[in-house]
């Protein structure tokens, strides 16, 4: 979001909360601006979390803060003379619901990376209206409804009661909406309900009594209409095209043939040669003309090259959205004529059940006119269509269509990086259960791999080994059900496994070797793993799977660590404390925990249950007096 909208957010708490409170909610959010700059692009989330922050702080609720900021924004835009674009809309407030989606269009020449959300009034009586609003962001429908209560207020002079009827995708928070399969965000669809005093647009507009010379005229034939808009098409209720001005059957071309054989537009689907730019987000549909019959619509004839009506017969396309995009590239790179935009409105005609588009082609200049394959006589006789393009006054809507091509590719580029920062999310996690996380940065700051090899004075190392009396055959059945027992227990001890305190070295067939003191350095290394060694044998006693079994041995002493391998490197321990401590494991017994004489004397002191063994013929070291770790110092009490 454009820092506008923040800066409003910042000018207003201040002013009613005071310095000292808009400080803390920065801190508490983590923000870093304590300036906003009007064109500058800022996080979406960056306004909700200081809604919350807010609330957490004041005790009022998160969703008034939203309502409030976007009142603040109404009340700040005024500095800019946004007021005055407003109140030309129209006479009432209905007036300006009809016409905010070109404002905004108006607004993102000023704000090229506006994401404006889209909005069509679809229901209007005495007591209000009915508002769907569609924007790609979630959590920000409550501050929609603070700037439509406030327009409605200091700009019309009307007390709002707003509601929302229903939603989809709507989440608090404020992030961005959740992603389709397929790429691109979800739409979140908001319906309001808006009560106010409404007669004087309903009589005046809605309601307003025919001229008695009125009454006095006769039916109109359709073709005077197609006539006086040569670009106009009639659309019957199955959606197909009854009707059709001279110069739009001239610019889709008598010689085109499509994919079902039609050589003209008329009686095929207004689908197969259009598609819908405005009102966004919505269907192309029968029963969506006729409930946004109040909205300006705009629709983009397609126009195919020789290539793309080959292309159609072998295989119809679906007119997506980068379908289009190809065919616009494509166009412009062979020279061949540009699609048209056409805009108007929608008008129901009772008499022949149908709707007919009245409407006229969007043009910026001679230039266009000339790429479109058009002339200055094919346009409007009425009106000032054929002025404004030899003066270059017509809007500039080629320019939006640019900008929204770009947007979109914007988006692709935004779902992309999210699949990105996940993918890389996925890789730092795997690579940290490799290698201890210090030791993987200063590979990535490419230090020497020699460089990660480290001493350290004493560590504790823990050896515990599983056993499955039950699975004791070569039978590959037996195999597989061993593999999925050590899975089992094996994620339950990494579930006990937290770093700094312990650090899980590897798993070497049914041995699990873990270490305290290494690579973060714990003067309590001692205490961390006995505890650890006593949760694994508890946990493996509530796992509770017949005829398994484990051995643990524990050992004090002086240790070598460093990345070992290129293709899978591995964080490894070296020392006779390492052999030691896997003599220890080898030459325990079932579901105890044998520890060496310095473990037993250290843990004596701060209150665990330790038996001796007495001496244990341990290989290479000849008799060694060893310790059964029974429980921790709370089971002494």
């Amino acid at each position: 979001m454009y820092g506008m909208l923040l800066e409003s957010v910042q000018h207003f708490v201040q002013l009613e909360y005071g310095e000292g409170v808009w400080k803390q909610a920065l801190q508490a959010t983590g923000c870093k601006y304590s300036v906003f700059n009007t064109h500058q692009i800022y996080g979406d989330s960056l306004m909700p979390d200081l809604a919350a922050a807010l609330s957490a702080i004041t005790g009022k609720s998160t969703e008034s803060f939203m309502v409030f900021f976007g009142r603040c924004f109404v009340r700040f835009f005024s500095n800019f003379g946004y007021d005055k674009m407003i109140k030309a809309t129209g006479r009432f407030f209905c007036d300006f619901l009809q016409s905010v989606d070109n404002i905004h269009l108006q607004m993102r020449f000023t704000y090229p990376k506006m994401k404006s959300p889209s909005m069509q009034l679809t229901e209007v009586d005495d007591k209000g209206a009915v508002l769907v609003y569609r924007s790609t962001r979630s959590g920000f429908s409550k501050y929609f409804k603070g700037q439509l209560m406030e327009i409605a207020d200091a700009l019309y002079g009307l007390k709002v009661k707003i509601t929302i009827l229903d939603r989809q995708n709507d989440t608090s928070g404020g992030t961005t909406g959740p992603i389709a399969i397929q790429g691109g965000l979800k739409t979140v669809i908001v319906r309001y309900r808006l009560d106010f005093d409404n007669r004087d647009y309903m009589e005046t507009k809605v309601n307003k009594t025919i001229h008695p010379s009125h009454k006095k005229l006769g039916p109109v034939d359709g073709k005077v209409l197609l006539e006086m808009f040569p670009f106009a098409i009639i659309i019957d209720e199955s959606m197909q095209i009854t009707g059709a001005g001279e110069k739009m059957v001239e610019a889709w071309g008598l010689e085109n043939v499509n994919s079902k054989g039609q050589s003209t537009i008329l009686y095929s689907t207004v689908t197969d040669h259009f598609r819908l730019r405005r009102p966004k987000g919505i269907p192309f549909t029968w029963s969506n003309i006729l409930h946004f019959h109040t909205v300006l619509f705009e629709l983009e004839l397609i126009r195919l090259t020789q290539e793309e009506k080959d292309e159609e017969k072998a295989e119809p396309p679906a007119l997506s959205t980068e379908t289009l995009a190809v065919m616009a590239d494509r166009r412009e790179s062979t020279g061949a004529m540009k699609n048209i935009l056409l805009k108007g409105q929608m008008r129901f005609i009772t008499e022949i059940n149908s709707v007919i588009f009245l409407c006229s082609p969007i043009i910026n200049n001679l230039d266009e006119l000339h790429n479109m394959g058009l002339f200055l006589n094919d346009l409007n006789a009425h009106g000032l269509s054929r002025e404004m393009v030899m003066a270059g006054w017509q809007h500039f809507s080629r320019l939006e269509y640019t900008f929204e091509r770009e947007e979109e590719r914007s988006d692709e580029l935004e779902t992309s990086l999210h699949l990105a920062d996940s993918w890389k999310r996925q890789g730092d996690d795997l690579l940290y259960s490799m290698i201890p996380k210090p030791v993987a940065e200063r590979l990535r700051a490419g230090l020497n791999p020699l460089s990660t090899c480290q001493s350290f004075e004493q560590v504790t190392v823990i050896f515990g080994e599983l056993h499955d009396e039950s699975h004791s055959s070569s039978d590959i059945r037996d195999a597989m059900s061993a593999v999925s027992t050590l899975n089992t227990c094996f994620s339950a001890f990494d579930e006990l496994v937290h770093s700094p305190m312990v650090y899980k070295v590897e798993t070497v067939g049914q041995v699990y070797m873990v270490v305290s003191g290494a690579p973060d350095m714990n003067p309590l290394h001692v205490q961390h793993a006995s505890d650890l060694a006593l949760n694994m044998v508890a946990k493996l006693k509530e796992i509770n799977i017949p005829g398994v079994t484990i051995k643990i041995g524990l050992h004090t002493g002086p240790v070598v660590a460093g990345v070992v391998g290129l293709k899978v490197p591995r964080y490894c321990l070296f020392g006779d404390t390492v052999n030691i401590a896997s003599r220890m494991e080898s030459s325990g017994l079932p579901n105890k925990i044998q520890v060496t004489e310095y473990i037993a004397q250290k843990l004596r002191k701060i209150g665990y249950i330790v038996e001796s063994r007495g001496l244990v013929q341990v290989k290479g070291k000849g008799d060694m007096k060893t310790f059964w770790l029974e429980s921790g110092p709370s089971k002494n009490k």
